[in-house]
């Protein structure tokens, strides 16, 4: 049997999540950039006080609330205490990133990952305004990423401001992954992206980039949960930029609307003064004519005058247009921005969705191969008193005896046909359910036939079609489609699904309820309710002749 590599299963994704889950995700191992294994050591002995996590994270919030009192000025908080923050934001150098910059003193004690990045929640929610949830997830982050970049100065300097850099030095910058280094030599680098900018004062691109998502899927649990929540945040990033945009584009709308009327009185100033300026030459030219006759020289005295005036106003409108065009070019300029700033968080998160998707499957293929008995073989066994029923059975391949029977004992045909899913590689198969027509036909009772999947692990019913099945149809695969017969109005037809139990296509004649289906290359055969031999479009399920 051919590998059929889809995952999607009805009721798979709950599986996925719970596998996850159930392997459980070590955020306290991470791994570098190289092949070597890394991780954080914690102090694992007694402690002299006994701090709550409550009081730890309190730390952080101390530090933040000194921050808050002014985002937007550089400071330095906490300098002869055991925690310190550098507040480094400046003007300039718009191509690189402003950063506060956490210290770890000599005099500290903080020697668990956990309560270190419990700090950094705390630090978050009151500087910045964070959730909870979120400050945990961007603290975790910031963590691994510090690790990530331990002593590797040329990043810092490539991606940082100038005063950002002056306060690194290249033996501390970054966090080492030994809590007994921490103490006076620790440079936790926050790259802020916007200190006033909510959800995005962090830069999220910035601590989730391909070396550190490299890293958090070297975890045990391939780093998924915390990936989860990052895309989470991204994808709100992103409709915040995408809601910015909006307002942006509007406001320049009626800032063009005003330019326009402005370009309007602007123009209409320049024309008056430049027919003042032609009346003043020709008074004047009149006066030059006549320097005897006074009320010719005090007309283009007046009418100079005028021209002068008429041209500060066309000037001082002529300055309004300019600085309105200018005002109209940042607002275009905002909504440029912001609509990039959405198209590149929604990038990262797809790309993102689709790595964890296939992580998942991973985990899944993992748990699955685990968990399963690789001595139990599956088969059918006939039901007492009905010779069209049989029920799927577990059965120790080195005894013979019945592990476990599925409480599915209206298989009908005969028939079970294995969902498997296979390793990124594509080398190792695991079955997760098998599909089946299930079911009896009693119309005197709440009893139908469907098609079915059985889960693999506890052969019970997983999910079941929309569509009733005929009892007497058979259950045929084609690659990854299925086809059977189905209830369609008063007739039946020809459904083909796919491992989801999702309904593709349904033929467009009627058939026989017990007609028998062949899938060739070029075509499906069945038998028509007129007991005519038709041909079946694999693509359509349309006719393509019918045959005598």
């Amino acid at each position: 049997m051919k590998k059929n590599k889809w995952v999607a299963v009805a009721g798979l994704s709950a599986l996925v999540i719970a596998t996850a889950v159930a392997l459980g995700v070590n955020i306290d191992e991470i791994r570098s950039t190289s092949s070597e294994v890394i991780q954080f050591e914690n102090y694992a002995g007694p402690h002299a006080i006994i701090e709550s996590a409550e009081a730890i994270t309190d730390i952080g919030r101390k530090l933040g609330r000194q921050i808050a009192t002014n985002v937007n000025k550089s400071a330095v908080y906490g300098k002869n205490t055991k925690y310190a923050v550098i507040h480094s934001v400046t003007e300039g150098e718009n191509n690189k990133l402003d950063a506060d910059i956490i210290l770890i003193n000599d005099t500290a004690s903080v020697d668990h990952i956990t309560n270190l990045r419990r700090i950094l929640i705390g630090y978050l929610t009151t500087a910045y305004g964070y959730e909870t949830a979120d400050a945990s997830t961007i603290a975790t982050f910031i963590t691994v990423y510090n690790a990530v970049y331990r002593q590797n100065f040329d990043v810092f300097k490539a991606k940082y401001k100038s005063p950002v850099v002056e306060n690194l030095t290249a033996s501390q910058c970054g966090l080492s992954t030994k809590w007994s280094e921490w103490p006076g030599n620790t440079q936790i680098v926050v790259p802020l992206f916007d200190v006033n900018g909510g959800l995005s004062t962090v830069d999220t691109s910035v601590i989730s980039d391909t070396n550190v998502i490299r890293s958090m899927r070297e975890e045990d649990g391939l780093g998924v949960d915390e990936r989860q929540n990052m895309v989470g945040i991204k994808e709100r990033e992103a409709s915040n930029f995408a809601n910015q945009a909006q307002k942006a584009a509007e406001d320049a709308a009626e800032k063009n609307r005003q330019l326009a009327q402005q370009q309007e009185v602007s123009n209409q100033a320049q024309q008056t003064a430049t027919k003042a300026q032609q009346a003043a030459q020709q008074a004047q030219k009149a006066a030059d004519e006549n320097p005897d006759d006074k009320k010719l020289q005090q007309r283009a005295e007046i009418t100079k005058e005028a021209a002068e005036r008429a041209q500060k106003t066309a000037d001082e409108e002529k300055s309004k247009t300019e600085q309105q065009k200018q005002e109209a070019k940042e607002i275009e300029q905002v909504v440029t921005a912001a609509q990039n700033n959405a198209d590149k968080k929604l990038a990262e998160a797809k790309k993102e969705r689709t790595e964890i998707a296939k992580d998942q499957q991973k985990l899944l293929v993992q748990a699955l191969a685990e968990s399963s008995d690789r001595n139990a073989v599956v088969g059918l066994k006939m039901i007492e008193g009905d010779g069209q029923l049989t029920g799927l059975v577990k059965i120790d391949s080195t005894t013979g005896e019945i592990i476990n029977e599925s409480p599915v004992t209206v298989i009908r045909g005969r028939t079970i046909m294995p969902i498997t899913v296979s390793d990124e590689d594509g080398e190792n198969e695991t079955t997760v359910s098998y599909m089946a027509i299930c079911g009896e036909d009693n119309s005197s009772s709440n009893r139908a036939v469907r098609l079915c999947l059985l889960d693999a692990q506890t052969l019970e019913l997983q999910a079941e079609s929309k569509e009733i099945v005929s009892e007497d149809s058979i259950l045929v695969r084609d690659k990854d489609d299925f086809y059977c017969v189905i209830r369609s109005g008063s007739n039946w037809v020809v459904g083909k699904y796919d491992a989801d139990l999702n309904l593709l296509l349904k033929s467009s004649v009627s058939v026989r309820k017990d007609t028998p289906v062949t899938v060739t290359a070029k075509g499906v055969v069945a038998t028509t309710s007129a007991d005519q031999i038709v041909l079946l479009n694999l693509k359509d399920l349309k006719p393509i002749t019918t045959l005598k």
